[in-house]
């Protein structure tokens, strides 16, 4: 095994900035102003966490739904195979 670390150049490190910059809703917003290193990290991960909880909602409502639809359903037998896809 070597015992060098792989490098990350500034160059790189700000290339990585500027596509989250990119990707993320409220740096899309401010338009061009560069958000430090360390604020576009924490956004990042409220963006993610923001993300999860959508998601867990987004799944126990498809829960209810399907707990609540008759499972011979043409509309049971959609949702199957969108959950398939």
């Amino acid at each position: 095994m070597s015992s060098r670390r792989s490098r990350i150049t500034e160059e790189e490190i700000n290339e990585l900035i500027s596509k989250l910059q990119s990707i993320l809703p409220e740096s899309r917003r401010r338009g061009t102003s560069r958000a430090s290193a360390s604020k576009l990290l924490k956004e990042t991960c409220n963006y993610i966490k923001s993300l999860h909880r959508e998601v867990d909602d987004l799944s126990d409502r498809l829960s209810d739904l399907l707990a609540t639809m008759d499972t011979n359903s043409a509309h049971a037998e959609i949702v199957r195979s969108l959950l398939r896809s």
